[in-house]
């Protein structure tokens, strides 16, 4: 059991104290709400990502979710004054717990059955790379800029798991560019090197999140949460299973509604209406 304990910790939770969560139609929004520090993370708001996306996978209601931050940032990454002070007064057990809750947000953006799309502008830095990182899309607009720090503050660049993450997004060479010289990247460059999804105007990051959220909303929402289930879980495969992988998948899928719904919808020559099963 963790000792770091988020909203979650009250019985009956209804709102989120270090995060604000929107629900609509499918598609949730959490946006982290302390633009006065560039949304710099704390012990609480670290918590409350770990406990909210589990809670909303077990909704089953949820079919996209967009990340973002208010003000002017995406994530500057740990609070300086709240987490790395505090950390220096830790033991190693209290440090592994925190270590590995972290590691436990990531585990959580990888493993709900939704597609993740972080909407970033301004800085992602640090801890707020890495959850951009861990996101299935990431759009940005010009002003964004990536910075995985940690070697900066004197840590192992391979940080709640960036080490591995990295370089299946951008490959190896880029990867240990960016985690070893801690330089920042921006949001052209990001694009060029595979980082970044989708790159709008000024401003445009939010509207352009929100419009993919919607059009994975829509769609076939099973077939969406076994593709990436499969891209996670395919990292580490040889091809042999792999391709058994994909085969037992498709059998499945294939016996679900949404299938025999594309071909109703393809014979009577309209769209399909996607029912998620």
């Amino acid at each position: 059991m963790s000792p770091f304990t988020g909203s979650a910790s009250r019985t009956g939770v209804e709102e989120w104290r270090h995060l604000r969560l929107a629900l609509d139609a499918g598609v949730a929004t959490v946006t982290l709400t302390r633009p006065g520090r560039l949304n710099a993370l704390t012990f609480g708001a670290y918590a409350d990502l770990r406990d909210l996306l589990p809670e909303l996978a077990r909704d089953g209601g949820v079919r996209a979710l967009v990340l973002g931050g208010e003000g002017g940032g995406f994530c500057s990454g740990g609070d300086v004054d709240e987490i790395i002070g505090a950390t220096l007064a830790m033991d190693t057990r209290q440090l592994l717990d925190f270590n590995r809750m972290t590691g436990q947000v990531v585990q959580a953006l990888r493993s709900c059955p939704f597609p993740v799309i972080a909407a970033v502008h301004g800085v992602a830095a640090g801890a707020g790379a890495v959850l951009a990182l861990a996101a299935d899309f990431r759009v940005a607009d010009p002003t964004a800029r990536f910075v995985f720090l940690f070697t900066k503050v004197g840590l192992s660049g391979g940080d709640m798991g960036a080490a591995y993450l990295l370089p299946r997004v951008v490959g190896l060479g880029h990867a240990t560019r960016l985690l070893m010289l801690g330089e920042p990247v921006q949001a052209e460059e990001a694009e060029r090197i595979g980082l970044v999804s989708q790159l709008t105007d000024t401003g445009g990051a939010p509207a352009a999140a929100r419009a993919l959220a919607r059009r994975l909303a829509d769609g076939p929402a099973l077939a969406h949460a076994q593709t990436k289930a499969l891209l996670t879980a395919e990292l580490d495969m040889p091809l042999s299973a792999a391709v058994e992988l994909d085969a037992t998948t498709q059998a499945l899928l294939m016996n679900g509604a949404d299938y025999a719904e594309f071909h109703a919808a393809f014979t009577e020559k309209r769209p399909p209406k996607w029912q998620g099963r």
